[in-house]
């Protein structure tokens, strides 16, 4: 199949918004090239950045009507984002074609093994790299799914580090690539239920749990929406100690009045992909469905909360 590869020039100080732009529009899948990162990369003594580092969004679309549509919807769109944020650089955008093979080249060019929190290595499941003490998560993100270095998946991954202690029975809402559930497992966890939205959920997962030496019978893995699927809801059930939801703010308002349902007495709700502009609407969702929130975590303007 023939995709247009879709670019976007921005600067270090726009990536958020584009970023949440595109996801907006459910454009995912986003490659992201950020010179300042690639020049300070485990580099703790580098200056902050001035925001004008040169940035750039790559992502995929299907050279066919829908995927003709959808970048002309996104054209349009994003001619207003310009004029609302004129401090992201140019927001020039352009396009190639490409093929298949290509496309996969694509991510093996940009994804580097990466550090994140103290324990984790999330590794392209190409390479492979000294563990210096941190447990590898090795991955292949398939044709849907992000490559688990997005801001919102590290503030989840650096959290689940100190909330594993061993044995714990965790779901992943909203799984992916499956990365939450599998670092989870790695650390320590004893099962995981996951579950995702997209078609290619199952087979992504389940690859991924064998690149990472874990067993299926650990992760239930399912296609399906908890929010309108009776039967997945039942299958799931509850008393979960840890629940995890990296998804869009939207879903989490929907999914808020269901999650003490599913939790274990002291068990933890961790949410996550919350731009800060709507962080307080989400935690007034989520104190309104009983939850009580323990732990703000911020990072490049996007934000998780930590809730019982």
């Amino acid at each position: 199949m023939d995709y247009l590869a879709v670019h976007i020039e921005t600067n270090h100080r726009g990536l958020d918004s584009l970023t949440a732009f595109l996801s907006g529009r459910d454009i995912e899948s986003l490659l992201i090239e950020d010179r300042y990162e690639e020049q300070t990369l485990g580099n703790p003594a580098a200056p902050p950045p001035t925001g004008d580092e040169p940035a750039r969004v790559t992502f995929y679309l299907g050279a066919d009507e829908t995927g003709f549509a959808q970048l002309g919807a996104a054209r349009i769109a994003l001619s207003d984002f310009r004029r609302e944020h004129p401090g992201c650089g140019t927001l020039l955008m352009t396009l190639d074609e490409t093929k298949d093979d290509d496309w996969m080249d694509a991510w093996k060019a940009f994804w580097q093994p990466t550090p994140i929190g103290e324990r984790l290595l999330v590794v392209p499941a190409w390479e492979d790299a000294e563990a210096e003490g941190r447990v590898k998560l090795f991955l292949d993100p398939g044709r849907t799914f992000g490559s688990g270095t997005h801001v919102t998946t590290k503030l989840c991954l650096a959290a689940i580090e100190g909330l594993i202690q061993g044995g714990e029975r965790v779901a992943d809402l909203g799984c992916g690539s499956g990365i939450l559930a599998i670092a989870a497992l790695k650390l320590g966890a004893e099962r995981a239920f996951a579950c995702d939205r997209e078609p290619d959920c199952p087979a992504v997962v389940a690859e991924n749990l064998a690149r990472n030496g874990v067993s299926p019978d650990r992760c239930i893995v399912r296609c399906g929406d908890l929010l309108t699927d009776g039967a997945l809801v039942k299958e799931m059930g509850g008393d979960y100690d840890l629940v995890l939801a990296n998804i869009v703010s939207d879903v989490i308002l929907a999914l808020a009045p269901r999650v003490r349902g599913l939790l274990a007495p002291g068990g933890r709700f961790l949410c996550s992909g919350i731009i800060d502009t709507r962080a307080e609407e989400v935690a007034q969702a989520l104190t309104a469905a009983g939850l009580t929130i323990g732990e703000t975590l911020r990072e490049e303007g996007w934000c998780a909360f930590l809730c019982r």
